[in-house]
């Protein structure tokens, strides 16, 4: 994989989070394996490429790369508002987190204590969901800015969605930081995007 598509696999997480965020705001449902995948990513300390973060394999990053893809080519027809929104907003929140290192010593001190659980129930158990969803309002949440996420109040309402919401809403910023860190910056989105979506058509084909 080039530096391009390695930056794009960790975009493609993070538009994965922003979709499934708008899942469960909407309809009150997402994939086990898809929450597992942003959840997992989480825990992955030092990985030898950037699919392993997401499980070794992109095919659970499809659904971020599609929503990647629409933002890119500003089509009104395939353009997902909401998860390019909330997307954007992560992207915002990783550079203010990137600010406050108290901020990250606590998270550092924290996810092996998630570590531990996912070894025990499991990376989509309501546990692990609980204490990422916990993790994210004890931090992020207390951030000036904060991710407005619309949807039916049902679904957001019932606390079980809201701790999948604040979770998602953590490893899509793990995500960001990731791309950040492969040197990936906002304005590529703008300058580079027929280079990027040149590399993430293949990507989605899984070529």
């Amino acid at each position: 994989m080039n530096t391009t598509q390695e930056q794009l696999v960790a975009l493609g997480g993070v538009f994965l989070a922003a979709v499934l965020v708008d899942k469960i705001a909407k309809t009150g449902q997402v994939s086990e394996a898809d929450l597992s995948c942003m959840l997992g990513s989480l825990l992955i300390r030092d990985p030898k490429d950037t699919l392993e973060v997401y499980g070794g394999d992109d095919i659970n990053l499809r659904e971020g790369y599609r929503a990647l893809i629409g933002a890119l080519e500003r089509d009104p027809n395939t353009l997902q508002r909401e998860p390019l929104r909330y997307a954007l907003s992560m992207l915002g929140l990783e550079r203010q987190l990137a600010k406050r290192n108290d901020m990250m010593e606590l998270i550092g001190k924290r996810l092996p204590q998630i570590q531990s659980q996912v070894e025990h129930f499991g990376p989509a158990h309501e546990n692990v969901v609980a204490a990422c969803g916990a993790l994210y309002q004890d931090t992020l949440s207390t951030l000036r800015q904060r991710i407005q996420v619309h949807g039916d109040m049902r679904n957001l309402q019932q606390p079980n969605n809201a701790s999948k919401i604040r979770a998602l809403l953590l490893a899509g910023i793990r995500s960001a930081r990731l791309w950040r860190q492969l040197g990936g910056h906002r304005w590529q989105l703008v300058i580079s995007r027929r280079k990027l979506l040149k590399e993430l058509y293949p990507m989605l084909r899984g070529n």
